[in-house]
């Protein structure tokens, strides 16, 4: 059995303390009124100046003096709005990342009981204990998507009824997004993958008492179905939780892509995790083949991300239709290094690191990598989400950092805490002896 060591765990209570107390302070330093925005913006440099030179012309053209104050309040009011979602935007997207990892985990869980693996059995445990996070992030996800329904934020702006009456593409679209429908969805899909991973779990678990071998076709079975629900969930999750809060823009990739993003991110977790219990003295069974297998699905994973990050941006480029372009543009123009960033963190450098075979069987490289990888796809959604709640008052500030170390730190409790309360290894998998005995 595994103990979740003192110094793990007060990491990890330190982490959700100041987490916590800098989600607060990014909250409480957000602008009180129009007037505040305007004190911040004269003290920016370049084009986030607000200039007073206009004002001279006051009396030559005092229509165009009319104007140039209203624009002014109107792109006042507009930051004001920005910045206002800085400290809900970063809390959004590390509440939705760590939650996406844990699915990703799920899934890949799901595919070794479809495809009968016989490598991966001595991996369960470690897998069906960093998934004990999600029922936890979807009680905060769904808590967060109320909580945007309810106007807390406006973050998801077809959420506005002034805005759905003055848009007529939003408009035109409220059929889907409207909030009743929207949250429905919303609480189908996370009891959907939250059953699965119940019955999963609880199956994986009475197979160890079993005297044949009915839970683990049970498992096949649910596993199989929830498959099917989740390639259609996913899709339709990743329009309502992401590509919505930019409601003008579409993308007929956009759900592979962050199936892409979130799965490679799963498969990585699953792989330090292993890594670090296996420095700890646990899964006994776990040899270099099976760390060189998760290495290899980091680096295919990685891969087959950069193929639908540039087949999403080549074509619409490609094609110059303005309503898809605007959202690159505005990610190459204002995130220009978070945009491209992201692809060095997760394309080039798994490529020069994990092609090399040997590299995929060491540890501090494998330590190394990972790092980079998961914080390469936490710019990834970074990007998705930053460029339309707060344009470009963008930083990684407090609000950022505070909130990645919350939900990291809540990550680390919850998924330890469920390693210590059964066997590492599963006794009554029918591939068991396979796995212990897997070499490449």
């Amino acid at each position: 059995m595994y103990t979740f060591s003192n110094k793990l765990r007060n990491f990890s209570l330190i982490l959700m303390i100041l987490g916590l107390l800098g989600i607060v302070t990014g909250f409480l330093s957000v602008p009180k009124d129009i007037n505040e925005v305007e004190k911040i913006l004269t003290s920016q440099s370049n084009h986030h100046e607000v200039s007073k030179s206009d004002d001279k012309n006051t009396i030559s053209a005092p229509l165009d003096s009319k104007l140039k104050e209203q624009n002014n309040k109107e792109h006042l009011e507009h930051v004001f709005n920005q910045l206002k979602n800085k400290p809900w935007s970063a809390l959004y997207v590390a509440c939705i990342f760590f939650l996406l990892i844990t699915l990703g985990v799920l899934v890949f869980y799901a595919i070794q009981q479809v495809a009968q693996a016989g490598w991966s059995p001595v991996l369960f445990r470690v897998m069906q204990g960093i998934t004990s996070y999600l029922p936890v992030g979807s009680v905060l996800l769904f808590i967060f998507l109320l909580l945007c329904g309810l106007h807390f934020n406006n973050l998801f702006i077809w959420l506005d009824p002034n805005v759905v009456a003055h848009d007529h593409l939003i408009a035109n679209k409220s059929g889907y997004l409207n909030f009743p429908f929207w949250i429905i969805r919303a609480f189908i899909f996370l009891l959907g993958w939250n059953l699965y991973r119940f019955y999963s779990r609880k199956n994986c678990l009475a197979q160890d008492d079993s005297n044949d071998n009915a839970n683990y076709k049970k498992n096949f079975k649910i596993s199989a179905g929830f498959l099917v629900f989740f390639i259609v969930s996913e899709s339709i999750m990743s329009w309502d939780w992401i590509m919505s809060i930019d409601p003008h823009w579409f993308s007929t990739l956009f759900g592979w892509y962050v199936f892409a993003s979130f799965f490679v991110s799963g498969i990585t977790t699953i792989c330090m995790v292993t890594l670090y219990l296996k420095s700890k003295g646990y899964l006994e069974h776990v040899n270099t083949s099976h760390i060189h297998d998760l290495a290899k699905f980091m680096f295919g994973i990685s891969v087959f991300w950069t193929y639908l990050w540039f087949s999403q941006f080549m074509l619409i480029w490609y094609a110059d239709i303005p309503e898809e372009i605007t959202y690159f543009v505005t990610r190459i123009n204002v995130y220009n290094l978070p945009f491209f960033g992201a692809v060095v963190m997760n394309f080039v450098f798994p490529i020069l690191i994990l092609v090399n075979t040997d590299f995929k069987r060491i540890t501090w490289i494998l330590i190394m990598a990972g790092v980079v990888i998961l914080c390469g796809h936490y710019i990834d959604f970074f990007n998705m989400v930053m460029p339309s709640t707060v344009g470009d008052q963008w930083f990684i500030g407090i609000s950022e950092l505070s909130s990645l170390a919350f939900f990291l730190g809540l990550f680390i409790f919850v998924v330890f805490s469920a390693l210590t309360k059964v066997p590492l290894l599963p006794k009554r998998n029918p591939f068991i002896e396979e796995s212990k005995h897997f070499h490449y």
